[in-house]
């Protein structure tokens, strides 16, 4: 568990699948992330199950609550969207639409590099946004990624299209600069 002032990051429970299909149903949220809406508690439930109970992977909840409003996780080497070294993580997100625009991301990444750089002595962290989602790039410039490269006719394997895809990185060094 990681503690923010307004965040706890924890790892995923089965008794947040309603709530993960409370904002994962919308649909300006996973499509343009790349992953399909969630289409019922049960189908949450699963993905609680199968894709959100990997190591390093937490649902973002508010302090005065617990209850979960997004996700964030990093991802290794051999996962990652990116080409990165062994000693490199990608780091991936999303919040629930009535949350945006309160920084609660930002907050949350902040978190994450910190976990990333000093518990887990990573070199570098990446992350990456599909052409059109402007909210993550500028969250992505907010907390010190740099661009380093775009990807174009990217299969985008869960919503089974093409995408263009930009990928931002920041160093270890970086971080301890901001």
């Amino acid at each position: 568990m990681i503690e923010t002032e307004r965040l706890i990051l924890r790892p995923w429970q089965e008794s947040d699948a309603e709530s993960l299909y409370e904002y994962a149903k919308d649909p300006l949220v996973g499509p343009i992330a790349g992953w399909p809406v969630h289409t019922s508690v049960e189908n949450s439930l699963e993905i609680i199950r199968n894709v959100l109970s990997a190591d390093e992977t937490y649902a973002v909840c508010l302090k005065e609550d617990n209850k979960a409003i997004g996700s964030i996780g990093l991802i290794s080497p051999a996962q990652s969207h990116a080409n990165i070294s062994k000693s490199e993580i990608e780091v991936g997100y999303w919040i629930g639409v009535p949350f945006w625009g309160n920084g609660y991301i930002p907050e949350a990444i902040r978190a994450i590099q910190k976990h990333a750089f000093i518990d887990l002595n990573c070199s570098a962290m990446w992350c990456g946004y599909y052409d059109g989602n402007v909210k993550s790039k500028r969250c992505q410039e907010k907390c010190g990624f740099k661009f380093d490269h775009t990807e174009e006719n990217k299969q985008c394997e869960l919503m089974g299209d093409i995408r263009t895809e930009h990928f931002n990185y920041i160093t270890k060094e970086e971080w301890k600069l901001q």
